[in-house]
């Protein structure tokens, strides 16, 4: 498949191989996904649902696909937002957003990721956080990332354990999920956290010593 950039406005592409060698693609929305992006959004309702962001205003007119790829070109070239569908096998399998970027003294932002249920598991969202996360602080100039996860979505809590970052603690009633208001846990990284190193260095030095650790001690029931 060959991968083609928006014919204009903002435009992005990291690339990158999970632990095991899946190669992934990390690219802005284009209209022409419309299809694709609602049927795995629609294959995934109940895999999605508890974690979906909503509205606290019923009224709340829903965006067009249209709209949605025009604030995200909008806000991207404004510099507020890193937006990125991911793909991997030519396929259209997820979303990872930076937003809230606010640079100055604050230099941060906030980062959100989902990925379709046929391919959790295989370290395609830690591969692709690990990219936004070095793309945000080598070539951004970011200083911290923070990550808001429900507490009881444990495959997102896993992957950012995975890659290290801190947990702060839990956010009463943050932000209106799945139709109410929810508790959240904040993580973070910073520059400091790194001393020196890339996310993604993290996640390859991780994965190795999980595999030694494997090796050494043999499968477990």
């Amino acid at each position: 498949m060959r991968w083609s950039r928006p014919r204009r406005g903002w435009s992005l592409l990291l690339a990158g191989t999970t632990p095991d060698g899946t190669r992934i693609l990390l690219r802005p929305m284009r209209v022409e996904d419309q299809h694709e992006y609602t049927s795995v959004r629609s294959l995934n309702r109940q895999w999605l649902g508890p974690w979906d962001a909503t509205s606290p205003v019923p009224s709340t007119a829903p965006r067009t696909f249209e709209d949605l790829v025009e604030v995200y070109q909008g806000d991207a070239l404004a510099g507020r937002m890193v937006p990125l569908v991911i793909e991997t096998d030519g396929r259209l399998v997820g979303q990872i957003n930076a937003s809230n970027i606010v640079l100055g003294s604050f230099r941060s932002c906030t980062v959100g990721y989902w990925v379709a249920q046929s391919v959790a598991g295989r370290g395609i969202v830690p591969t692709a956080l690990a990219l936004v996360s070095d793309h945000l602080i080598g070539e951004l100039g970011l200083h911290r990332i923070e990550i808001n996860i429900r507490p009881e979505n444990a495959a997102s809590l896993a992957v950012v354990r995975k890659l290290g970052f801190r947990d702060e603690g839990v956010r009463a009633r943050m932000l209106h999920i799945d139709g109410d208001w929810r508790d959240h846990r904040s993580f973070a990284l910073t520059t400091e956290d790194l001393a020196g190193a890339t996310v993604m260095d993290r996640l390859t030095h991780g994965s190795q010593q999980s595999r030694e650790r494997h090796t050494v001690e043999g499968p477990t029931d």
